[in-house]
């Protein structure tokens, strides 16, 4: 599901004009004693000469207007002003580098703009213009600093996916937040107060930075999803007040041992495959946890032991451990003895279930 493997596009946007020469006043040449058709072909298909056209099916009272992948190059050619109305702009996957523009959409009726993938490397002053907008998506574009959307007090979702961002800021105004998005960026820590204010975020997805440790999360009182895959931590902590946590992916770090979670009594899923395990423990006491995946880390431990921390969790039905020393060298006996050793909720070892 996840917002951080998609690819930008890498469409040219640096066209010039074609000279077309004329061949005659008529549709057909003589060639050779052959009959052909004379086709001029487009050297610059990249090139969309009138962008207003490409708005021009929509009625004047159009609350969506959706405008995916068809290179458009300036908003400002797009004659947003007619749409009084509108409640959703979709213009991914386009050649838009300036939104200066979307200062002439209807500020009051605006819900929803998606920018994604295209070429913005600065987030203008024009995006804190609309007070009911709940989605902002610029994912997979250029933009280096958050700003300017601090005004944008009914903000629900907000998405920097793939972009250049190096610092979480200026978010601390969004207290409708609930879904925030910064995987595959720059960010190196998390600093005090950068999710200050944002008490009603329930997901974060931080995958793909350079982040060390997991630290200065206690504003979150609400948070049920954290994703801070493939970054560089190297032990679970500072999550005892995020109480409401339910999701947690750690997967493709340097983690050495489960701990820190005494406080995380609603987790549901545990993901810390691709680490420096070498045991699975301090998980008994999570009574709601239905999956551990834990593959591709360097676990080599007793069947009994895994029975011990796992078999009484109530609701636990889904383990991975591919990949670990325990299945390597136990792969005729591998799935037998977690079945034995696992409780009666158990349903599924390494995406394959255990019973029809």
């Amino acid at each position: 599901m996840s917002r951080e493997n998609r690819v930008l596009s890498d469409t040219d946007d640096e066209h010039t004009d074609e000279e077309v020469h004329d061949v005659g006043s008529g549709d057909e040449v003589q060639k050779e004693g052959q009959l052909q058709t004379n086709v001029i072909e487009d050297e610059h298909p990249d090139f969309i000469s009138a962008d207003a056209d490409l708005a021009a099916e929509f009625p004047d009272d159009a609350d969506v207007v959706d405008l995916v992948h068809l290179k458009v190059l300036a908003l400002e050619d797009l004659n947003l002003p007619r749409f009084k109305n509108l409640k959703r702009l979709y213009l991914r996957q386009n050649l838009i580098e300036s939104i200066a523009e979307l200062e002439v959409l209807p500020l009051d009726s605006m819900e929803e703009i998606d920018l994604y993938d295209n070429r913005i490397k600065h987030i203008s002053k024009s995006v804190n213009l609309f007070p009911n907008l709940k989605t902002l998506d610029l994912s997979f574009n250029k933009i280096r600093t958050i700003k300017n959307v601090d005004n944008l007090g009914n903000l629900e979702n907000l998405y920097f996916v793939q972009n250049k961002i190096s610092k979480i800021e200026n978010l601390g105004t969004l207290s409708k937040l609930k879904n925030l998005e910064l995987g595959g960026n720059r960010v190196t820590e998390i600093g005090p107060d950068d999710f200050k204010g944002l008490t009603n975020l329930e997901e974060i997805w931080l995958g793909k930075n350079s982040i060390p440790r997991l630290i200065n999360l206690h504003h979150l009182k609400n948070l049920k999803i954290l994703s801070i895959q493939s970054n560089k931590l190297k032990k679970i902590e500072g999550l005892e007040e995020l109480e409401n946590l339910e999701e947690l992916y750690l997967s493709h770090n340097f983690i050495s041992k489960i701990e820190g979670l005494e406080k995380n009594l609603k987790l549901t899923t545990l993901d810390v495959t691709c680490n420096k395990l070498t045991k699975i423990e301090n998980l008994k006491h999570l009574t709601h946890l239905t999956d551990l995946w834990a593959s591709d880390n360097q676990i080599d431990q007793s069947f009994e032991s895994i029975g011990e921390e796992l078999g009484q969790l109530p609701e636990f039905e889904t383990i991975y451990l591919e990949g670990n020393p325990i299945q390597r060298k136990n792969s005729t006996q591998y799935r037998r003895k977690l079945v034995l050793n696992l409780g009666e909720s158990f349903q599924k070892i390494d995406a394959t279930y255990i019973r029809a």
